[in-house]
């Protein structure tokens, strides 16, 4: 969607609201312009903002992304497309992505506003990200996992069978980058355990990355620089 000129500038310095939407997923999911950039979100979260999202930013700085097996990418929870804008515009990496997400009115929105910015070909599917990863037959080399209602991860992709599942339809050497919040002591607290509990009993190899208010849990330190 071409945003004014005088809109685009006005951002810089205020934010500016483009448009809202509600669906049975999300009660309320808001698009604004900040710094030029599209944010997607909700009354507690911010789902989306291009290259501006940070958490995935910092953790995709530490990995070195040629050690991929392959170009095929799965991600959880699309937003308004984030992640493969951060990967073309500052990593100049370009893969062949799988984007399942569960509500229509975000890829509603993502069709709308990220998407005639993304050049990589991306196979849209509406469903349940559980549903989706227990009955593929596809194997990929990179899992990106971005999965919130709201500022909450549903407890189904909090448990270790839900891991195990994703464990399975990764190649050799495949990469899973799972992200949780840790803003509070109370988040640090909840995804430490997670991690320690959960996660690295299914990925012995796994590492938890800090950046900036979120915990992103790899499965394997291999794909560190």
């Amino acid at each position: 969607m071409k945003i004014p000129f005088h809109k685009r500038l006005l951002s810089y310095f205020w934010e500016q609201q483009i448009e809202s939407v509600t669906s049975e997923i999300n009660e309320e999911l808001s698009v604004s312009l900040i710094k030029g950039r599209y944010q997607l979100y909700t009354t507690n979260a911010i789902y989306s903002f291009e290259d501006l999202y940070y958490n995935f930013v910092g953790a995709f700085k530490q990995m070195d992304l040629e050690k991929l097996p392959g170009r095929k990418v799965l991600i959880l929870g699309f937003g308004l497309g984030s992640i493969p804008i951060i990967l073309e515009s500052k990593f100049d990496a370009f893969f062949e992505y799988t984007a399942v997400e569960i509500d229509e009115a975000v890829l509603y929105l993502a069709n709308k506003y990220a998407v005639p910015k993304i050049h990589s070909p991306i196979q849209f599917v509406c469903a349940d990200a559980l549903q989706f990863v227990n009955t593929t037959e596809e194997l990929f080399d990179m899992v990106l996992v971005d999965i919130f209602l709201d500022d909450i991860i549903p407890e189904k992709f909090s448990q270790q069978t839900f891991l195990e599942s994703l464990s399975e339809i990764i190649n050799p050497n495949g990469v899973i980058l799972y992200n949780k919040l840790a803003l509070t002591d109370e988040d640090k607290k909840e995804s430490t355990a997670f991690f320690s509990n959960i996660f690295h009993p299914v990925f012995e190899n796994g590492v938890a990355l800090e950046v900036k208010g979120n915990h992103m849990l790899l499965n394997q330190q291999n794909i560190l620089k």
